[in-house]
């Protein structure tokens, strides 16, 4: 990654002079040491909760969720004004230096998306010192760190043209996948009408297929974007889609075959939420409640 980002401060030259002193853009080296720290809090968080007690942050959640809610629908909003009044062409979009008010406000609004990825760190945060660790996995990992870093690459030199249709599909799901998080911390009562959280993983599968989908035609027509972004983008979308459909296999189907009758379990773990606050586990005609036997 330094290496990188070492080639990257050696293109300076190319990249879009409308950023260059908008916060965190002047240089890499403040999006990178904040992934580092990321990835610190990762290896040393779990370490350092292990012998403490989880905390308790339902209303931290409750608003968080939301706020994230709030942030994405004002980037959607963003996205889907400043490329309509700008014209934009969902087919093929070039980049557009110039100051044109409406090119800024899309800038503008990519930038946002960016931040919004550096924030959603917190996703990870809430996760460990809730001690739901076994939600920290490869794919959460690596979805929120190359995210945050990639998007830095993303407004340096592209904040705009092409790069708005993915921001803008990624932050209209992202406004109902939060939405769905939001719910989910208000406690069980409500958790019985959120029967559709696999909807929300299909839907970011079908994201995927749409974002190759639409750069594939783009490489095809010859769209005057960045190439190696084209081909970047493909190839990140494809690992997404390995990753994420692993994830629907492990959680979706392979507990529907080990079920048989043994255990029923109403809920999901979203945001360091567990919506399934006690497991009923039915096994040799007794019934079990967290572990142990009625009558134990």
């Amino acid at each position: 990654m330094i290496f990188v980002f070492s080639i990257i401060v050696g293109l300076q030259w190319k990249t879009d002079k409308r950023v260059e002193n908008w916060p965190l853009m002047h240089s890499p080296w403040t999006t990178l040491c904040i992934s580092t720290l990321y990835l610190l809090f990762v290896w040393l968080g779990p370490k350092w909760m292990k012998d403490r007690e989880p905390f308790q942050m339902r209303s931290v959640l409750i608003i968080y969720n939301f706020g994230m809610v709030l942030l994405n629908l004002f980037i959607f909003r963003e996205l889907f004004m400043g490329s309509y009044n700008a014209g934009y062409s969902y087919i093929c979009q070039s980049v557009d230096y110039s100051d044109n008010v409406h090119e800024v406000r899309i800038a503008a609004a990519l930038w946002w998306y960016f931040v919004s990825k550096g924030i959603e760190y917190l996703d990870t945060v809430f996760f460990i010192l809730r001690k739901k660790n076994n939600q920290v996995s490869f794919l959460h990992v690596y979805h929120h760190c190359t995210m945050f870093t990639l998007w830095w690459i993303g407004i340096k030199w592209v904040p705009g043209g092409q790069a708005f249709f993915g921001a803008q599909l990624n932050s209209f799901i992202h406004v109902i996948m939060y939405s769905y998080y939001g719910l989910t911390a208000f406690g069980p009562w409500i958790q019985k009408y959120l029967w559709w959280k696999r909807y929300l993983t299909m839907l970011q599968l079908v994201q995927f297929h749409v974002t190759i989908g639409h750069t594939a035609l783009s490489l095809y027509t010859d769209c005057p974007f960045p190439k190696w972004m084209h081909w970047a983008l493909i190839a990140y979308a494809i690992s997404f889609i390995f990753l994420f459909l692993n994830f629907y296999v492990r959680t979706y189907n392979e507990p529907k075959k080990a079920k048989t009758g043994k255990m029923a379990v109403n809920g999901v773990s979203a945001n360091g939420v567990n919506t399934s606050e006690k497991h009923l586990v039915v096994e040799n005609g007794k019934k079990q409640k967290n572990g142990k036997a009625k009558g134990e």
